[in-house]
């Protein structure tokens, strides 16, 4: 049956909207390691980082809410909404914030590019969608490339960072299917409110008590700052509508060029080096994303 207009543009709208979550969510990285310092030159804890975070975002997120006069879940949607919490709200920014005290960001940018595959796998798992052996032939490419250059990185050795960052990316692709599915049932923007107002409850008190006793550096509030407003909040509005609209295994995959946009901005924001190295994989990664998005997709279920 051949696809239509609407449907082929609706994935074009869900592409544009999942690379805009992709740009917000690149900063992330170094915001979050300005937020937190180094283990040598400490900031803000981690924990009040990623608890101080999601509680702004969720009184944020009460307002919107109210606003908008939004629907109350109901049935199991409370329990998807308690699971994408501790996927997205406590999971990855927590074993993310311990990791950066370790690893410089660019290190970190590069381990969490096996997001995009382990958010397909969870996806197709859980949403019931099958890609065609050439996209995860694609997927598996653009994952090698980013596993090969943190090998290079790292000198073929791994950390205790690197595990840290290995939950994170599990729990933020468990997080992003919940939430993706979540936003078949109810607007994208409202998922991700939903979640962090369920939160309150725990990240509000788990904020007041962590709640820095010395002062900081002003660019760790800024930092703190941009992961609260923009990286627990606003970029979920993009990256869930991508997903709903353009299919969460397809959209995924233009989440490899996140640890490079990452690579890019630790340069300004933090001083780390870039090299020739890293653009050659950057464009390797680029040009497999484009081949796989255009494989095809088989459907199933109600997921697209």
């Amino acid at each position: 049956m051949p696809v239509s207009l609407q449907t082929r543009k609706d994935e074009w709208r869900g592409l544009w909207l999942g690379l805009l979550g992709v740009v917000i969510f690149a900063i992330t990285l170094p915001m979050t390691r300005l937020a937190t310092g180094t283990a040598a030159a400490p900031q803000l804890t981690p924990v009040f980082v990623t608890f101080g975070r999601a509680a702004g975002a969720g009184l944020l997120s009460l307002l919107y809410l109210v606003a908008v006069r939004a629907a109350r879940p109901s049935g199991r949607q409370w329990a998807e909404l308690g699971f994408t919490a501790l996927g997205v709200v406590i999971g990855f920014p927590l074993f993310l914030a311990f990791a950066l005290r370790l690893v410089p960001g660019s290190h970190a940018s590069v381990i969490t590019g096996v997001l995009p595959l382990a958010t397909a796998a969870v996806g197709a798992l859980v949403l019931r969608q099958r890609p065609s052996v050439g996209f995860w032939l694609c997927a598996g490419a653009g994952t090698a490339l980013v596993i090969a250059f943190a090998a290079l990185q790292s000198s073929g050795g791994l950390q205790l960072a690197d595990g840290l960052l290995l939950v994170a990316v599990l729990s933020a692709a468990c997080g992003y299917v919940s939430g993706a599915r979540l936003s078949k049932a109810m607007p994208a923007e409202q998922v991700i409110c939903w979640v962090l107002a369920l939160s309150l409850p725990v990240t509000l008190p788990v904020a007041w008590v962590h709640w820095p006793a010395q002062p900081v550096a002003a660019s760790a509030w800024w930092g703190f700052g941009y992961v609260t407003l923009f990286s627990m909040w606003l970029g979920f509005f993009a990256w869930y509508r991508g997903l709903a609209l353009g299919g969460t295994v397809r959209v995924s995959q233009v989440q490899l060029l996140q640890p490079f946009l990452s690579l890019l901005l630790c340069v300004p924001l933090l001083g780390e080096p870039l090299d020739a190295a890293t653009v050659g994989f950057a464009l390797a990664v680029i040009a497999v994303v484009g081949v796989g998005k255009r494989m095809p997709i088989g459907q199933a279920g109600d997921a697209r």
